[in-house]
């Protein structure tokens, strides 16, 4: 389809101009149009300065609007008051990419932020896209574009630099010129004010001369277009990020130099782990990793051996190991034999394996082959150090000869210089990781591993939520509606458990006294024991105000522990607004364990999830994991599985395991309550208690606010676009057979198999223009589990008569094209239930999502010889079009503008 992306002309410019270019040494026009000649640069370049003839022995111009022939991108190096004049005449001269360098904006304080939103509503008025301010600027080595003030250069490769700092660019380019690491691009964001890290990410998915992607962020202004672009980047190229700001004084430094809202580390991390991507915390790292990953290093779990000629390193590596939670494999009865023959009597018997000082290269060998035949260990560190007998360069040959029955999961750790610096190479060269210190090998390990286990996480699209159109799920929202009418935010304990009961969360039954009389009526009511609570908006701990009396036997205590709440209540709190007294069942549960789960939106990524130990385990451990919504249960599972709060979870002491089954469902009934109420700004079930038979709530407290977003997304306020379940619809056919037309599930990958097997050879050849049978798991992946912000596929299917489960008889899909304006869509129809109408209901369908998202047509190439797809087509008001490169193909096109 559209093959050039919309970003092609500011990073692949056939012309360039840099407006300031100057001759002035050492100033940035001057530096960056000597770096732009020096590079070797093969398209036009122009110098503007209303100053001067010649710049650096070329013509200068005194304006933009001066030159006279077309420029694809144009640099800004002046001052930054001159620089909205500039974007405007590049606007009327017809540029349509430029590069602001300059600093003094929105991170400047007031007078900079009204200069920037002037620049940028001048760019906007005249399509103008704005890479900056506050930027280095960008360099492609293969097309000799240095476009930047730096003054290192940096070599062609296959990594892309995508950095917020320009200094830190700066850095990374000097270390990968010692390093001999090369780059496809580099590029210098700054301020983002219009072109983002989102958008960038979507270039570079199209770039093929990008192959690994290396991050710096500072902060992020579009969560949805971040997240988006994040997992579809990262399911075709490895990213490796680095973020400042783990703490509160980097966090607060790098707010100061990029003029954004800070986000939260924690909510940040789980952001990037569930986009696939593996997060580092120093440039060595980023390197060492992205090194690692081109070397096609893959460990499959974290189970590591370690196969050292010295005790020491060992011991280091194995340390560096327990900080890290990595787990030292546990080596088999087998493998333990097979050592015991090959090793000398005096080996380590255990993890790390020490085969001695005088080590050969067949005794490094031999334990290796040992080691990778065991199911228990998924890689393996080999280090060596250099004593009186050992071969570095040897020991380094065996490893090679013997790497391809490996797996490639092995790194090495040849600690030393001099005498081990050619082994070393060796192993490089050969793409086998390998490294001078044994905690960076370690420290290697942890982030490779962590990308894949983080893959697993990208893979996940929750399944749709199951409260669409229930009463209940519609009345929450209408009892949200009315207490914001009624200026509450904060709603009473009956009245969330009401909203969780709604979304089918498993809550204790709750009542509100106003008197000594009501709670004695609600206790008798309820049954014995009760359990007692201040119900006052003001107090969120109701245990510290001295608000809650527990097992509650008798009327009389009943009576007594209302008048001591209100009292006790009163005297520590005298402005705190008391509606009464909760009363609700006093769940005693022997096996019980006290959770806590909790709801919070986060200013940048909205709702967040978080999960960990209750009661007031919670205020001691401060044992929490987050997640971003939406969930499955792999997600909740991982959710729950990231705190050590976990382990109590399960046989402990002579408590039985709890129902972890019950425990996800809350998890995604929670979920689900976020996703379709945005209102929901806070929430908190402390404690849900959880045994052996299920889990219930026994207190819970929510915070509503007015939703922000007038858009029209009904999820615009989620990072992760959630399922669409509003899209389902039923149609009947003219036969009276009923049709679910949906979006497509990730489970949904047995119906597409079979479907795609189940069409003719026609058919399939028409749908993807290839002979194949059936897909690969690859494919399969790609069609079912998709991002629904930035893509769609719609299921027709129907009760299979003879089994009565669900059976695919049509899909139709649209992908976005590298324009950013037009989507690209395929159909197809099984051959028995074609002429029925299924393929114009699905592309109706199709082309409805299109319109509401706002893109400007539907394309899509047909075989010439289709002509039932052509009819289609035109009934649906598509035009049909001569392909641009192929006779055997038409375009089909419809616009879904004016």
């Amino acid at each position: 389809m559209l093959e050039q992306h919309y970003l092609t002309a500011l990073f692949e410019p056939k012309s360039v101009a840099v407006i300031g270019a100057s001759d002035r040494e050492n100033s940035v026009g001057n530096v960056i149009f000597k770096n732009i000649l020096g590079s070797g640069y093969k398209g036009r370049l122009y110098a503007i300065n209303p100053k001067h003839e010649t710049i650096q022995g070329q013509p200068a111009y005194k304006s933009i609007e001066e030159i006279g022939a077309r420029v694809e991108m144009a640099v800004i190096a002046t001052r930054p008051q001159t620089v909205p004049q500039i974007i405007e005449q590049c606007g009327r001269s017809g540029v349509r990419n430029v590069i602001v360098i300059a600093s003094g904006f929105s991170e400047a304080g007031h007078i900079g932020a009204a200069l920037e939103r002037k620049a940028m509503e001048i760019a906007r008025s005249y399509n103008v896209r704005v890479l900056g301010p506050n930027c280095l600027g960008i360099i492609r080595p293969e097309l000799g574009l240095n476009a930047t003030f730096t003054k290192i250069s940096a070599a062609p490769g296959n990594l892309a630099l995508v950095s917020q700092s320009g200094a830190m660019c700066s850095a990374v380019l000097d270390w990968a010129q010692a390093n001999q690491v090369g780059f496809s691009s580099v590029i210098s964001l700054g301020m983002t004010a219009d072109v983002d890290f989102g958008e960038i990410l979507d270039y570079l998915i199209y770039d093929n001369r990008t192959h690994y992607i290396l991050m710096y962020v500072e902060g992020i202004r579009n969560a949805r277009r971040f997240m988006s672009a994040l997992r579809s980047a990262a399911r075709i190229k490895p990213i490796i990020l680095l973020k400042a700001g783990r703490h509160e004084a980097g966090s607060h430094a790098a707010r100061v130099h990029s003029g954004m809202a800070a986000v939260s580390d924690t909510v940040f991390d789980a952001a990037v782990r569930r986009a696939g991507v593996v997060r580092v915390k120093n440039v060595g790292q980023l390197f060492y990793a992205a090194k690692a990953l081109a070397s096609k290093f893959r460990p499959q779990g974290d189970r590591l051996a370690i196969i050292t000629n010295g005790g020491g390193p060992g011991a280091m590596a194995a340390d560096r190991a327990g900080d890290l939670g990595i787990p030292l494999a546990e080596l088999s009865a087998e493998t333990m034999g097979n050592l015991n023959k090959v090793l000398p009597a005096n080996w380590s018997h255990s993890n790390p394996i020490d085969i001695g000082g005088d080590a050969t290269p067949e005794r490094y060998r031999d334990a290796l082959l040992s080691i990778t035949q065991d199911p228990n260990v998924d890689s393996t560190l080999v280090m060596l150090s250099p004593q009186a007998m050992t071969d570095p360069l040897g020991v380094a040959q065996a490893i090679v000869a013997i790497s391809d029955k490996l797996n490639r999961r092995i790194i090495c750790c040849w600690m030393g210089e001099a005498q081990v610096a050619e082994a070393r190479r060796l192993l490089e060269d050969s793409g086998i990781p390998a490294f001078r210190m044994p905690e960076t090998a370690i420290e290697l390990f942890h982030h490779i591993s962590k990308y894949y286990r983080n893959q697993k996480l990208l893979l996940q699209t929750p399944e749709p939520t199951r409260q669409h159109n229930r009463p209940e799920a519609e009345g929450a929202k209408m009892l949200i509606e009315a207490l914001l009418a009624e200026r509450r935010k904060v709603l009473s304990e009956m009245e969330s458990k009401a909203i969780l009961r709604a979304f089918k969360v498993p809550v204790a039954q709750t009542m509100v006294a106003r008197t000594a009389t009501e709670a004695l009526l609600l206790a008798e009511q309820i049954g014995f024991p009760v359990a007692m609570k201040v119900d006052s908006p003001d107090l969120p701990h109701k245990s510290d105000a001295g608000g809650v009396r527990l097992n509650i036997q008798n009327a009389p205590a009943v009576r007594n522990a209302y008048h001591d709440i209100i009292e006790t209540v009163q005297k520590r709190n005298p402005n705190a607004k008391i509606n009464g007294v909760s009363i609700e069942p006093f769940l005693s549960r022997p096996h019980g364990r006290e959770i806590m789960i909790g709801v919070l939106r986060d200013p940048i990524f909205g709702p967040v999830i978080t999960f960990g130990a209750g009661g007031f385990d919670n205020e001691i451990f401060s044992d929490r994991s987050v997640a971003l919504p939406p969930l499955n249960k792999f997600l909740a599972k991982d959710l729950i599985d990231s705190t050590r709060t976990a382990k109590i979870l399960d046989q402990f002491h002579n408590m039985p395991p709890v129902d972890r089954e019950a425990l996800k469902e809350v998890l995604l009934c929670i979920s689900e309550m976020v996703c379709e109420l945005p209102w929901i700004i806070e929430m908190d079930l402390n404690p849900l208690i959880v045994d052996e038979h299920g889990a219930i709530a026994a207190d819970a407290r929510i915070v509503i606010d007015h939703a922000s977003s007038s858009s029209g997304d009904r999820y615009a306020h989620m990072a992760i676009y959630p399922y669409p379940v509003h899209l389902v619809q039923e149609w009947t056919m003219n036969d009276g057979q009923v049709v679910t037309v949906r979006p497509i599930r990730p489970e949904d990958a047995d119906l597409e198999q079979e479907f795609v097997k189940s069409m003719s050879d026609e058919s399939r050849y028409y749908r993807f223009m290839d002979t194949l049978r059936e897909l690969t798991q690859t494919m399969l992946v790609r069609f079912t589990q998709i991002d629904y912000d930035r893509e769609m596929a719609l299921v027709a299917t129907i009760a299979d008569d003879e089994t009565g489960k669900e059976k695919q008889i049509g899909v139709a899909r649209y992908v976005l094209n590298p324009d950013g304006e037009s989507v690209e869509f395929a159909l197809a129809v099984g051959d028995d239930w074609q002429k029925h109408g299924v393929g114009r209901k699905l592309m109706t369908a199709l082309i409805d999502c299109a319109r509401t998202k706002g893109y400007r047509a539907v394309v899509g190439d047909v075989l010439s010889t289709n002509t039932k797809m052509f009819r289609l087509m035109t009934s649906l008001g598509f035009t049909i079009h001569p392909h641009p490169e192929d006779t055997a193909v038409k375009r089909v096109v419809k616009p879904l503008t004016g």
